[in-house]
């Protein structure tokens, strides 16, 4: 683990012990706000288009985060309701990713989102802390470690957009 990673999770445990997880859960929203804005900054008919040969395209981004979404939120509701973690988050994209707008995109992730979020506000905030969820570059984080972690993945990947949206401009 190099010292950014190190930092990062330096963040993600104190953080996810000190905030409760409904204000987590808004800060998850304001994060995919964020990724919002900066997907529909890329020129819808450009928008499934790689702005380089090993570059993702916003199409692409936003699959992936959705799909790590699922993984990590999946993880987390499994968790809370005393069942396994699951597998671990799958790190590539796969071949046939679906064509979507930036629109479709956003819908899909709100759709995705609410359950985990309701669970999560439902919950008793120290259940099952001990439950690990496995993330490949931070090893095992807890459930509110991991969902504090979805922020910083949002967040991460709405500046890849904003890159992408201003190289295809």
């Amino acid at each position: 683990m190099n010292d950014e990673e190190r930092r990062i999770l330096e963040y993600l445990q104190a953080q996810g012990a000190k905030q409760p997880p409904s204000a987590v859960v808004e800060r998850v929203r304001g994060a995919m706000e964020e990724l919002c804005a900066a997907a529909a900054a890329v020129p819808a008919a450009r928008f499934a288009e790689r702005p380089a040969v090993d570059e993702w395209s916003a199409n692409e981004v936003m699959a992936h985060v959705l799909s790590a979404g699922a993984d990590f939120g999946g993880a987390i509701i499994r968790v809370l309701d005393g069942a396994p973690p699951g597998p671990g988050m799958r790190e590539a994209l796969p071949a046939d990713v679906p064509r979507r707008t930036a629109d479709e995109w956003w819908s899909l992730l709100q759709r995705d989102r609410e359950p985990l979020f309701a669970r999560v506000r439902s919950a008793d905030p120290e259940a099952r802390i001990d439950r690990p969820i496995e993330h490949p570059f931070f090893g095992p984080l807890n459930w509110r470690e991991t969902l504090l972690f979805m922020r910083l993945h949002d967040l991460d990947h709405a500046g890849q957009l904003n890159k992408i949206a201003a190289a295809l401009a």
